[in-house]
Formats: C-alpha cells, structure tokens, sequence
C-alpha cells in the first residue's frame, strides 16, 4: 500500500504543480512552494516503510518545491526562483513561531484536542529549524547550480535535463544531510537514522529524476492566467 501511495503522490503532486501553473501562472509556484513547505514539515515526522527501507512521508513534497524553483529559473530567470525561496523560508517561520503560541494557550474543560497538538507541535521547532536551515541552503544552490549548468552548456533550450538534474540532485543531498541530521539525531536509532538518511535521499533522487517531463511540459506551457 505504502508503494502504491508513493507512486500515486508522485504523480498527483508534479502533476499539481503543472496543472497550477498552467491555470495561474508563476503566482501559483509561489503558493505551492508555501503549501509544499509547510505539510512537508508535518508529513516528515511520520516515519514509514517504502520498497523494504524506512523513509519518511514528506519526501515527495520536498522534491517537488525543487520542480518549482527549476521551473522558475527556466522561465522568469534567477531572481524569481530566489523569490519562492524567500517566501516559503518566511512562511516557516511564521509557521514556527505560530504553532508555538497556540501551545502556550491553557484549554478550558472542553477540549479535547490538546494533547494531540503537543505530539504534533511539540516537535515543530526542531523539525522546523531543520527545515529552514536545509531548505534555505539547498535551494539557493540549487538556483546557483541551475543557471551555473546553464551557462556552462551556452543559453539556450537545449540541455535543459542536464540543469534540471545535476542542480536538484546535489542540492538534494545537502538539503538531506542538513535536514535529516539535525531533526533526527538521536531521536532513532542509529540504524534507522542512517536508513532513514539514505532512503530520503533515494526518494528524493527518484522524484527528481521522475520531474523530468514535467519540466520540460512547464517550458512549453503559456499559463491562463498570466
């Protein structure tokens, strides 16, 4: 089932991204990359079981903000892929800073929920600190990669896999070596820590090289709404 769900989501999400940009444009980039960030940090923390490895449910929606910022490099230039960074490593910290205030609130004799919210939020800090740190890091290389690749090939259409790949997949691994490390460090064993760094890198790497077509489908589109 967990395979199944995987592939699944790996369609439904860059298909997503695709057909968000086709109705609304690069402003559609933008929110997903805001969204993607913020349920990713959620789904990160459930570990699960993918094709006999531990891995986490957040790999897909990580992979897929890499599409997005390759998509705006390709189409709006270096200065608007920086802007999706910007906006989502904001969005984070308000996310921090705000699931750390609803915590602080005593519930009254009604509530039912709170506790619940303690598993969930109780980690946010960590794991969005993590977070900020490898998203903040990586796709800032992975822009400056991007159009490095590009110039070393000659401007132009061609070799477009080439800076779609070689950027997302280095700075996939930096992002999951910042990531991983510093939000589950200790909290796994030592074993499970190493596979669970190892297989979201694999995931991670898959999906990229999965977002080919989809890129290449970005380029041609001319978006509704724009």
């Amino acid at each position: 089932m967990n395979e199944a769900l995987f592939i699944g989501m790996v369609i439904f999400y860059l298909g997503s991204v695709i057909l968000m940009y086709k109705l609304f444009g690069k402003n559609a980039l933008f929110v997903f990359s805001v969204f993607g960030t913020l349920l990713g940090n959620i789904a990160v923390c459930k570990c699960i079981d993918l094709f006999g490895f531990s891995a986490t449910a957040g790999n897909v929606l990580y992979a897929a903000l890499f599409l997005i910022t390759d998509i705006l490099s390709e189409k709006y230039g270096k200065a608007e892929a920086k802007k999706a960074v910007k906006y989502s490593f904001v969005i984070m910290l308000l996310w921090l800073i705000g699931s750390q205030l609803i915590l602080m609130f005593e519930p009254n004799a009604n509530d039912y929920i709170n506790d619940s919210l303690k598993v969930v939020f109780g980690i946010v800090p960590r794991i969005t600190i993590a977070s900020l740190l490898g998203y903040i890091c990586s796709q800032n290389i992975d822009v400056f990669l991007y159009h490095l690749i590009w110039e070393k090939t000659g401007e132009g259409k061609k070799m477009l896999w080439l800076r779609n790949n070689g950027s997302t997949l280095v700075s996939q691994a930096i992002d999951t070596l910042i990531f991983v490390t510093l939000a589950f460090w200790g909290t796994y064993p030592k074993d499970v820590f190493i596979s669970v760094l190892l297989t979201t890198y694999l995931f991670k790497a898959v999906v990229a090289l999965l977002d080919t077509p989809f890129i290449y489908i970005a380029r041609k589109i001319k978006p509704v709404e724009e």
